[in-house]
Order: C-alpha cells, then structure tokens, then sequence
C-alpha cells in the first residue's frame, strides 16, 4: 500500500488535522471524512467505506449524514496453520480491496479497526496491526471480546434503534464461532448473553471431508453421537441434525435458557415472551435462501433457525446490516475544547492516545452514594470487556447539581474504587466531565484517594460508550486541552 502521512504531521500548531489534505476542524464549520471500518474475526474479513458529515455545534462537531461508499468482498479469514491467521494474505486482501474502492491510503481521513474471536488473540492481533501500523494516528483499534462485540453488533444490526420504536426487539448475531444475544428495549440494551454457536466450528473441503474442527464443532458432533473427525466425510443428514442442535441451543439461550457447557456469558437476566428477533453476522445472509457453497454449516444453521423460529412464534425483522453489522461501527472524528478548569498531575502526562471512554449509569442526586458509583463503574467495565486492567480508561461523568464537598468527596471515592484494577497496574485516572469540575474533582482524587499514578481531569467535554479519546498536550498560548473524540458511529434510522 502507499504509505500514508505519519501520524506526527497530524498535529500543526495545536491544530488538529487530518490526513494530508491539512484541514482543521477548528477552522470549518461543515467537513467531510472518509472513513473506513475494517472487521477482521475468526471467520471473515471485509471493509466498509464511508463519507461522514460533520457539522459546528458550538465547540464540537456532530455527524448530521453517513453514506457508504464502498463495501468490500466477504474474505473467508485465511490461516497460514491451526489457530494463525495468515497476516501476508489479509495484507494482499486489504490492499486489493482499497485498489477497488479507487481510494489510497492518503484519502482515508480516520477508521476502526475491529478484531474478534481467534483475531483477537495477541499473536494475531500483533501481526494484523502491523498491518496498519504505519495508519496508527488515524485507527481506533478495538479488540472486541463477547460482551463489546454483543453491544457492536446489536447496534450496528439497527437492533438497538428498531426497539425505540417497536418495544422489545432480540438481536441474535450468529458468526462462524459464537452467537451473540442481545435484548433490546425502548433504544436500550437490557440484558446480553452468548454462546459457542456458528457455521464454522466444522468446516469442510468440496468432497464435504472436514479439514478444520474447533473443539465447540467437536462438541456438537459428540451430541449427536457422531465420532467424525479431521478427513472424513460428514454425511447431509449429520450436517443437518448438527445444525438443528445449534440452532435449538441458540434459541435456548434467546429465551433465557442455559445451554450447559456451551455459555460464554450468563444467561440472559430474563426470559422474553415471543417477540421480534433481528438476525445479523454471517449466517444471517443465508436465511433468504440465498448464498453458495462456504464450505461450512451456514446454509444449515440458516435453515435450521428459521424453522424454529416460525415453530416457536418470533417474528423476524430484517436487520440494517447482516454480516457487517460489527464493521459498520466505523469511526467519525470530532473535536472538542477543555480548558475552563483542568487538573494535570504530573504535568508531562499528556498526550494520551486512544482511551476507550467508559459511560457508567449513575443518577448523581443531590446525594451521592460513592457505592452505587463503584458498581456502575465496574458494571460498564465488563460492557466493554475492559475489566482486566490491560487498557487505561476515560470515564465520562454525567456530572450536574453544586460541587459541594460531601458530593465530590463521594463520587472521587466511588470512581478510585471503581477503577483500583486498571490504577494498580499504573494506568492514568483519566475523568472527563461535561460539568464545570475538572479541576475540583481532579484535586479531590489526588488529596484524599491516594491514587498511585498520573491523574487527567478535564470537562467541558461530552462523550458516551463507544468512544475513544485523544488528549492533546495543554495549548501554552490558551490553557486549553484539544480533545479528539473518535466515536463508533452506528446507524439511527
């Protein structure tokens, strides 16, 4: 591929730019991006290509339209040998897809980079992001475990948007591995679970012989008491009765059932009476009767779900995006300002890159319960399958009401509590608020919480799940902190 800017001739003056057109937000009230999502799991790969409109609002930017340019081919994911994706043939695929789109590298303005499943896993990822490393400043690169790729998909499927109008809408995302589940009501993801549950868990060569068994797809052929293995031939009556089982376990966990030995998150917190069901991810392009020879179990599972759909009474509703629904969470750019109160210690902290924004549910009454804000940020950690400390955070803090002591004494110790697995392992407290107390909350955690590390608190900002943060160095001729906000854009209508 042509080799992009590096990302160092972004920043010009305290300005961010993008890309090698050297435009600054800052200086436009209206801006276009190109922007492209890639999704690479353990299944398939593909890209998506987008324009995004971004419009002024005082000091940010919002996205008023999206319009897909270009979709790529559907890449059944190549492996150079058991569990290793090949990193050379997913390059050759990636190149050829931009020399398809007419864009090179220089034209993409910002994108997401998604792994899932065995893509996730850190030698894969290592090789894939080499992949894109000259592309660093411009990728927000998300490794989504099950309970983020869940969310992604429920969101990008429409799932989420549909329920705001039709009341309680199940998104059922079926890939090559797992089945992701996700209940949705009134514009809310209530309840999510997933299970080992997809097309490729048994995958054959054209004579129908498996060359490739997951340990899962082992597991589903034990069940029907089949002892198939690598080389043979599996029959079309085998191929359906495993299907069957899948698609009997998937409807299980869809109705808050256990499916022993097969859950990869608990089950659903509550059982739904029959309602509209949203498929999406690979199998989900079958169920129209459509597709060829993939040399897996999707036309299988395909029929097998909609059969025990129509027994079981859902009504199906198309999705937005089937295959593509975790890839068209692709990234939009805004910029906002910090600057009326900011708290920096140590003052090299800066600039932070990439920070996965956590949005905690909390109602900060009058009162505020340092308990109830503990657990709503451990609540939205596991959301974003960021529990384990590996990865710093920003937490965007709903902040409104006075900043009297009581309360911020409450909510610092809350959000320290909250966060001791990532600050143990070194990680900045990073709080950025919408309120004007980034200074005071700042002070408060530095004087009264013994936080170990570095801590940034900024505000004036407003942020949600799904974005990810750039924190510029302090501007010296201002006081103010440029904020980049790169956010999965989902569809809303």
């Amino acid at each position: 591929m042509t080799k992009p800017m590096h990302p160092d001739e972004l920043d010009d003056g305290g300005r961010i730019h993008f890309s090698s057109a050297g435009r600054s937000l800052i200086e436009e009230d209206q801006i276009e991006l190109t922007s492209v999502g890639v999704d690479i799991g353990s299944s398939t790969s593909h890209l998506l290509v987008s324009t995004i409109t971004l419009e002024r609002m005082d000091t940010r930017y919002v996205v008023t339209g999206r319009e897909v340019q270009f979709e790529s081919e559907i890449l059944l994911t190549p492996y150079a040998d058991g569990n290793t994706i090949d990193a050379d043939a997913l390059a050759s695929f990636i190149e050829a897809q931009y020399a398809a789109s007419g864009l090179t590298t220089e034209d993409i303005d910002t994108g997401a980079l998604i792994l899932t499943g065995v893509a996730a896993r850190r030698s894969n990822a290592r090789a894939i992001g080499e992949i894109f490393a000259a592309q660093a400043g411009k990728f927000v690169a998300v490794s989504a475990g099950d309970a983020l790729e869940t969310l992604m998909a429920a969101h990008g499927s429409g799932a989420v948007a549909l329920s705001e109008n039709l009341g309680t809408v199940l998104n059922i995302d079926v890939g090559g591995g797992t089945t992701k589940i996700a209940l949705c009501r009134d514009g809310n993801i209530i309840a999510r679970t997933a299970l080992d549950a997809g097309a490729r868990l048994i995958v054959t060569d054209p004579d129908g012989r498996i060359t490739r068994l997951e340990p899962f797809g082992q597991s589903y052929l034990s069940v029907i008491g089949s002892k198939l293995g690598l080389g043979d031939v599996v029959p079309p009556e085998a191929r359906t009765e495993i299907a069957h089982e899948m698609a009997h376990a998937i409807l299980t966990a869809a109705r808050g059932g256990e499916v022993a030995g097969f859950m990869r998150l608990p089950s659903l917190s509550e059982t739904i009476a029959p309602s509209r069901i949203v498929f999406s991810g690979g199998v989900s392009e079958f169920l129209d009767g459509s597709g060829g020879d993939t040399g897996d179990l999707g036309p299988e599972l395909a029929r097998a779900l909609s059969s025990l759909v129509k027994e079981q009474g859902f009504q199906v509703t198309a999705a937005r995006q089937g295959i593509r629904a975790t890839v068209v969470g692709a990234s939009q750019y805004t910029v906002q300002v910090s600057g009326s109160t900011i708290y920096l210690d140590p003052d090299d902290t800066l600039p932070l890159r990439n920070l996965a924004v956590i949005a905690p549910t909390i109602e900060l009454g009058e009162e505020i319960d340092a308990a109830v804000v503990q657990s709503a940020i451990k609540d939205a950690l596991a959301r974003l399958d960021l529990q384990d400390g590996r990865s710093a955070v920003a937490v965007a803090v709903p902040w409104k009401g006075s900043a009297s002591y009581g309360r911020l004494r409450a909510l610092a110790h809350g959000l320290v509590t909250g966060l001791s697995p990532l600050l143990a392992q070194g990680h900045p407290l990073v709080i950025v608020s919408e309120g004007d107390i980034g200074g005071l909350i700042g002070m408060q955690c530095r004087s009264e919480e013994n936080v170990p590390g570095a801590i940034v608190s900024i505000d004036g900002i407003a942020l949600s799940e799904f974005d990810f943060i750039d924190i510029g160095e302090v501007l010296r001729s201002t006081g103010a902190t440029p904020v980049v906000v790169k956010s999965l854009l989902f569809p809303t209508e």
